[in-house]
């Protein structure tokens, strides 16, 4: 659509997992509906792209977490679009003897008494930095922050206790071969779209909401807004009357940083199919890798939280540099000729994301309930962010979308 209605019954802000997820819900009713979306595709932070022949790259989410209560599951069924139910890499041995058994071994248990703490802690009400509850002196607090760098996208000094235990993981994670974006992609073909239409303000001031875009100006009688906290924190979208509950619990929520590269491999047979590569590096400025994936002649790199910025600020080229040197230095300065740039992730820079997903600060994880209520009847929020156990995942976005379509109708009378 390169044009707009003048009005709609529920216009959509967003056309990520949430917007696409609310889009569906509302399709079963008689209303008029329009997902108003900034970029040139939907799927926000899921997107596939294909860097060279044989290789497929999900740019922002990659795996169905908890995939045994993952909605997106059902839907790549009904689609015909095949899923992956190999066991994921992550916990694996890693390849070769560059971080031997015992010391795995060693890493895991003082991983997991961490988390065990951190669910204390989270029992007793008492919502403090997660980082304080780190073991002193443990020789693995370092790497304990980069897998949180991983898991929220921020080092555990700015990752509240009880939103990480909030968190539902079922520890069931499959992938979608031909890509998450991809299923996303094809989900939200069928839903009423306007790209290209970047929203700037949402007037809420009449009994009609006046929604100003780059396309122009179109009326609606409810929205259901989509968009990631960063954006809402930052004010780009603006609210009249101000909703400065709506700033303040956004900016509680910020989105951490986690970048991906992917890199071209000759002579792929060298490495195992579906692998894990991650050194006992002292230190949460590290890499890991997922060697091969699906067989594919490539290795994947991942970079969380302060390290990743500082990477992606550092321009183009600078993620797959640092994985280039980081493989060489495990696996020999030999293997530098093996391995070329393909493509890597900018999400802090993306101008409609400005970050990955999001995490609650200390102190700020009830913001999530903040965030999500409805106002005045007439303007609905959705979003990871906005996802009470599935935050931070494409199922929580697209599950917050549906929840939001609902609460519309219940407004309206029609559930």
């Amino acid at each position: 659509m390169t044009t707009l209605p003048s009005e709609v019954d529920v216009a959509i802000i967003g056309a990520g997992a949430a917007g696409l997820g609310a889009a569906h819900a509302l399709k079963q009713f008689n209303l008029s509906c329009i997902v108003l979306e900034a970029r040139d595709r939907i799927g926000g932070r899921g997107y596939t792209i294909a860097p060279a022949p044989g290789i497929l790259f999900d740019v922002g989410c990659g795996w169905l977490h908890s995939a045994d209560k993952n909605s997106f599951v059902a839907i790549a069924a009904q689609l015909n679009i095949e899923i992956d139910k190999s066991h994921p890499p992550w916990r694996e041995q890693s390849f070769g003897d560059i971080f031997p058994p015992r010391e795995r071994a060693e890493f895991i248990e003082a991983l997991d008494a961490f988390f065990d703490r951190l669910e204390e802690a989270a029992t007793s009400g008492r919502d403090s930095a997660a980082n304080l509850y780190l073991e002193p002196g443990n020789r693995w607090n370092p790497m304990i922050d980069a897998i949180s760098t991983y898991i929220n996208g921020s080092e555990l000094d700015r990752v509240s206790v009880i939103d990480v235990q909030a968190y539902e993981d079922t520890g069931v994670n499959w992938r979608v071969r031909h890509g998450y974006g991809a299923l996303m992609a094809a989900y939200g073909a069928p839903c009423p779209l306007a790209l290209n239409c970047a929203v700037t303000l949402i007037d809420h001031s009449a009994r009609r909401v006046r929604i100003e875009t780059s396309l122009g100006t179109l009326e609606a009688g409810k929205v259901i807004v989509t968009v990631p906290t960063n954006l809402i924190a930052d004010e780009t979208i603006r609210f009249s009357p101000a909703l400065p509950e709506k700033v303040d619990a956004a900016r509680g929520l910020p989105l951490g940083v986690d970048e991906k590269v992917m890199l071209a491999l000759d002579e792929p047979e060298a490495l195992p199919e579906d692998g894990n590569l991650r050194g006992p590096t002292m230190r949460s400025a590290m890499g890991t890798y997922h060697l091969r994936p699906f067989g594919q002649a490539c290795i994947e790199g991942f970079f969380g939280g302060r390290f990743a910025l500082g990477l992606e600020e550092a321009g183009n080229g600078a993620l797959a540099a640092q994985a280039i040197d980081e493989i060489a230095g495990f696996l020999g300065n030999d293997f530098r000729r093996k391995l070329r740039p393909l493509a890597e992730s900018r999400w802090s820079h993306d101008p409609f994301a400005r970050g990955s997903y999001s995490h609650a600060l200390p102190g700020h994880a009830g913001k999530r309930a903040v965030l999500a209520a409805p106002v005045d009847g007439r303007l609905f929020f959705a979003g990871e962010a906005t996802s009470p156990n599935f935050f931070s995942t494409a199922h929580g976005a697209r599950d917050s979308g549906e929840r939001a379509a609902k609460e519309v109708m219940a407004a309206l009378g029609m559930l």
